[in-house]
């Protein structure tokens, strides 16, 4: 779609290239999963037979009984052939390695995630609202006041494992309120469904707290309060053009749920679908993980057809006849503790840096395992007996940086494909399917395990947000009344792409960036941990993490103290890019702006 075309344009060819995206994106999907035994530079006969039997030196004779009887020399297009043929029958073929049936192994590991995903959502929902009450109270009444979103990045820095590793050993073991092991029932799903939600709420949560100011801000509020209309109205009609912008991050939080929750399923020993191809991944099991991947495709297509669906049904004929208002938030009022707050986060990660810097972050003294913080090591030792502070200094900057660069270009490569919004939705779509795990054991199958290819792999799933929130923001822009006044006045591609398009997408981006930024350090942490990406003894924070989340229940501060370091970059990120929106809003403010 050009950039001078509105929403309601062209509605059928757009529809039918989204559907081609869909088949494309799908298609290659599968094939690469179909090629992962052949890429992964071992012989697949050796790590099925690995996983059977644990064999450590099979003997070329048992090499060659599974090669014919996976029939593995015809290559992977015969079996992706014959799997797609059995499919079509109802048949997913029989595990490698056990030999059992795949579809009912898939079916049931789907309806236990998706459960599990139902109940995440809720919480979601929940802490989503909790998040934007005060906002929808305040904006009803035009009470203007700033929010610095520190509490926000906070909820949403925090990581998901070690939040269900507390859940499980606070509320199922020491206080026994639910189950902190399997899937039994209702019951078992309360903590898992908190420890994936609360952040997840906390990161939509966040971003429609911040959409909601500009909602309150359109012409049709101001009018509505001088005719004196109830503030309930007011606050829910907003809320509504707040959240059809919003809703499109759903798509990747709702598969997330599902194929994401690796770790999670783990902590609480649930055979769920992302375990399941975690799990015939590394086995390189190819049936089941073909059986899975599909089944996340399709889970990803419904679920975004349904999330437009709704978006559309939001907006309303607005939307399609180009009559939406700009959205443009209000310059509001610097919250005091900003600079405090600011200041405080940049003087302890310093700090932190400085003094790590200062010691040795390999040594090794197994005498000196697990110890509590104390004078001599003021943030403890790890199951090595290494230092804490030292590895978290030491891991600074690299995490940082990596985390950064990764971001960075996940939003850039987001936003141009958002932008290509005829064929960018289904392969949207289609690539928030796929686990980052999974992605990692594709890519790292051609490159090899490095920091870099693990940062390629992430690259390669963590460019769907924002694609979903370009697309959806350049939508309601195409469709805004001043839009069609530029364009009936003569401007041009090139002219609506500088003044109206990114500056409508650009800032809304930036803020979704940072509330990921520590999600992809834990991302890149789950590949080092799994031998893809930075490999030991590299001190950094999300490794620190992943290697000592066992042993959190025993000596909690082996956690503690990458976990607060995390929080505390995502809060000075997003506190600082409140400070830098303050800054501008101030600065391009009109004479009579509210």
């Amino acid at each position: 779609m050009s950039i001078t075309s509105s929403a309601g344009a062209h509605g059928l060819p757009t529809r039918w290239r989204a559907g081609a995206g869909r088949v494309v994106a799908g298609t290659a999907l599968l094939t690469a999963v179909a090629f992962l035994p052949w890429l992964s530079g071992t012989d697949p006969a050796l790590t099925v037979l690995r996983a059977r039997s644990a064999e450590q030196d099979p003997t070329p004779a048992q090499l060659a009984a599974v090669r014919e009887q996976l029939g593995l020399d015809e290559g992977p297009f015969a079996h992706l052939a014959r799997w797609l043929e059995g499919m079509a029958r109802g048949d997913a073929g029989a595990s490698w390695v056990s030999g059992e049936p795949v579809l009912p192994q898939v079916t049931t590991a789907f309806a236990v995630s998706v459960t599990l995903m139902l109940g995440a959502l809720l919480v979601t929902v929940v802490v989503a609202a909790l998040i934007c009450a005060r906002t929808l109270y305040l904006g009803s009444r035009q009470l203007w006041q700033g929010k610095t979103g520190a509490g926000v990045a906070v909820l949403a820095a925090l990581p998901k494992f070690v939040l269900a590793s507390l859940l499980a050993t606070v509320c199922g073991v020491w206080l026994g309120w639910f189950p902190s092991q399997g899937w039994e029932g209702p019951q078992s799903m309360v903590l898992p469904a908190l420890a994936l939600g609360v952040p997840s709420g906390a990161m939509v949560g966040g971003l429609l707290d911040q959409s909601l100011p500009a909602a309150f801000h359109e012409p049709w509020a101001r009018t509505w309060r001088a005719s004196g209309l109830p503030p309930g109205r007011i606050a829910r009609t907003a809320l509504r053009r707040a959240v059809s912008g919003v809703l499109p991050q759903l798509l990747p939080t709702v598969v997330a749920l599902v194929g994401g929750a690796v770790a999670v399923e783990k902590i609480f020993n649930i055979p769920g679908l992302g375990r399941l191809a975690l799990e015939a991944a590394i086995a390189q099991d190819l049936p089941p993980l073909q059986t899975a991947t599909l089944a996340l495709v399709l889970l990803g297509v419904c679920a975004g057809l349904l999330i437009q669906a709704v978006r559309r049904a939001l907006l309303g004929p607005a939307l399609r006849d180009g009559a939406l208002p700009a959205l443009h938030p209000p310059t509001l009022p610097r919250p005091r503790s900003l600079p405090w707050i600011i200041g405080f986060c940049a003087l302890a990660l310093l700090l932190l840096v400085v003094a790590g810097m200062l010691r040795d972050p390999l040594h090794v003294d197994t005498t000196a395992r697990l110890l509590p913080p104390s004078f001599a090591h003021p943030l403890g030792t790890d199951p090595l007996g290494r230092d804490l502070l030292a590895r978290l200094g030491h891991g600074a900057l690299h995490t940082a940086g990596v985390a950064l660069a990764v971001t960075a270009a996940g939003a850039l490569l987001g936003l141009l494909i958002g932008m290509a919004t005829q064929v960018g939705a289904g392969l949207t779509e289609v690539v928030s399917t796929l686990p980052a795990v999974l992605a990692g054991l594709l890519t790292t199958a051609v490159t090899g395990p490095s920091v870099w290819g693990a940062a390629c792999a992430v690259c390669l799933v963590a460019w769907t947000p924002y694609a979903a929130q370009t697309a959806a923001l350049l939508e309601q822009e195409r469709a805004s009344v001043h839009m069609l006044a530029s364009i009936s006045f003569g401007a041009g591609p090139s002219y609506l792409l500088r003044h109206h398009l990114l500056p409508a997408v650009l800032p809304a981006l930036v803020r979704n960036a940072l509330l990921r930024l520590p999600t992809t350090v834990l991302v890149l942490a789950s590949l080092g941990f799994l031998g893809l990406g930075e490999q030991p003894p590299t001190p950094e924070w999300g490794r620190l993490l992943s290697e000592n989340q066992p042993y959190a229940e025993l000596a909690p501060w082996t956690v503690l103290g990458p976990a607060t370091a995390l929080v505390l970059l995502s809060v000075l990120a997003v506190s600082g890019t409140a400070w830098r929106r303050g800054r501008v809003q101030r600065r391009t403010a009109g004479p009579h702006s509210d």
